[in-house]
């Protein structure tokens, strides 16, 4: 296999799939994500389109099961020349004093916990050329998005720290914003939003690729 490799962490749906497909023209896709029926609809779309990837069902809050899934790309291609990281849980919308102890938990674990076995096992993949990306979200700003809003505060902040301290000898650590989406999710806390409005994820995966140079 010549086509360097992507690592898409959270490919099933939204921004994660839309990006595997973009890159599937010049790279070999590696989808992590927990439903199987999602990932096998993106390999669908990929393999139409003349791509070729690698599905990986499993969670990555799992330490030892990532911990795998980094030893397998390394013994079979060595690393990666792109990750991208949009793995996320979004609880129920709730006032802050009211946020569910098991929805707060969750939260933690897959938008913060989960970036401390994450970025170990991914940064010997990368090297000192490869490229990680993360994905800000204006909406974790909005009232009732306190669990989603303060997990995902930290997990930017890991990852601008990650960008700091390999400015000099990579890999290059980048932070990007995506726009709104009409995805699934965002329909269940925006109900009656005029999604006309909204980026499909297509087009906004495109304009985010594009910025990376």
């Amino acid at each position: 296999m010549t086509d360097p490799i992507a690592l898409v962490t959270g490919a099933s749906r939204g921004l994660g799939a839309a990006l595997a497909k973009a890159l599937a023209p010049t790279h070999h896709i590696i989808a992590v994500a927990r439903t199987v029926g999602a990932l096998e609809e993106l390999d669908d779309a990929i393999k139409a389109a003349g791509g070729s990837a690698t599905l990986a069902p499993m969670d990555v809050t799992q330490a030892d099961a990532m911990a795998q899934l980094c030893r397998s790309i390394h013994d079979r291609w060595g690393g990666v020349a792109l990750w991208l990281h949009t793995a996320i849980h979004v609880p129920p919308l709730s006032p802050v004093p009211h946020i569910d102890a098991k929805d707060w938990a969750r939260s933690v674990n897959t938008n913060v916990t989960a970036m401390g076995h994450l970025i170990p096992y991914v940064a010997p993949l990368l090297g000192t050329e490869g490229r990680a990306v993360f994905f800000e979200d204006a909406a974790a700003t909005e009232k009732f998005h306190g669990a989603y809003g303060a997990t995902k505060a930290a997990q930017i902040a890991m990852a601008r720290v990650w960008a700091a301290e390999c400015k000099a000898s990579g890999p290059r650590v980048d932070v990007l914003t995506a726009a709104p989406m009409p995805t699934a999710l965002r329909a269940r806390f925006h109900p009656g939003e005029d999604r006309s409005a909204l980026i499909h994820p297509d087009r906004e995966a495109a304009r985010l690729l594009g910025l990376l140079g």
